[in-house]
Formats: structure tokens, sequence, C-alpha cells
């Protein structure tokens, strides 16, 4: 299904229909994660995710790349703010990443979720926090968007015109 001018999605499906643009459309996201991460829960200005952790993923210590982290901090980012009506998410201004212990080897799970603490006229503010399958946390980031362009340009929840709309089950 395509969008029309008048196609109006929950967050959820709001937020997988921006992740499945950045999966068809981004150099990194595909190639990096692929089909180990999926969103698992989204609210306007929250969403959780998961990414099954495999080997490119990894360091040579066999656990999680700090690399993998930040790009999750980056990409959960865009998706907070996906996850506030937002189809196009802005770019980058400032990324921080705190890593507090392991994330994970191979096979083990990483659990996120990423706020969009605040959005203004220019700038969005988001915050992802990890935590491994014992509900240990594991990294924490915050991620600065500029985003006057996608402010300007958006009707909230309303994907483009022609955009491929993801899958409806919640």
């Amino acid at each position: 299904m395509a969008a029309n001018a008048s196609t109006k999605l929950s967050p959820l499906r709001f937020v997988r229909t921006v992740m499945n643009s950045f999966m068809a459309d981004s150099g990194l996201e595909p190639r990096l994660l692929g089909k180990h991460f999926r969103v698992t829960n989204a609210s306007e200005g929250v969403v959780d995710f998961e990414l099954d952790i495999a080997k490119q993923h990894t360091n040579r210590l066999k656990i999680i790349h700090g690399g993998t982290i930040a790009s999750l901090v980056d990409l959960g980012g865009s998706l907070a703010v996906a996850s506030k009506g937002y189809y196009a998410t802005g770019v980058s201004t400032d990324l921080n990443v705190t890593y507090i212990s392991s994330g994970g080897k191979v096979d083990d799970k990483l659990r996120g979720t990423a706020v969009c603490d605040r959005i203004g006229k220019t700038l969005a503010y988001t915050t992802v926090t990890f935590w491994d399958e014992k509900r240990n946390m594991v990294a924490r980031g915050s991620h600065t968007k500029f985003v006057a362009q996608a402010v300007a340009a958006s009707t909230p929840f309303t994907p483009p015109e022609g955009a491929p709309i993801a899958d409806g089950t919640e």
C-alpha cells in the first residue's frame, strides 16, 4: 500500500514506515542492521526496538562494537523524531554515547528505547537507552537533530504521497 495525501497512521505504523524508508534508501542501516533490527513498539515521542546481535555488530573481542551502538543512537534519535509525526527526521548536529558495560555477544538481544525529549522549530533533542537481556543498562546516548526543514514540510503522521506504508500489524 502506498500513501496518499490523506493517509494518517498510528505512531507505531508511522515509525515502521519511516524505518522501511531508512532500509530502502540509506547506505548504512540495511548493511549494518538489516533483518536483525526491529521496532517493537512506538507511541508519540517514544520508540522501543531490538537488535539481534550478529557477527557484523561485534568487535574483535566478540562483543557488540561501540560503533554499532553509536549508529543505533543515531537511528534511534531519528525514529524518536518520527514518533512525533515527522517523516523527514532532520540531520545530526550532536551525538554522544556513554558505554556502561558490555552490551552482549553474538546471538544476544540488545534492547533500546529512544525518547524525543523536546522538539522545537529548529532542533530536536533525543535520548536513547540500551539494556541487555537481563535488563541491565549497558549504554545511553543523546542525539540532537536540526529539524527546521522537516518541521516545516510535515503533516503529522502522514507519509509523503506514494511512500510505501509498513505492514499494519501492531
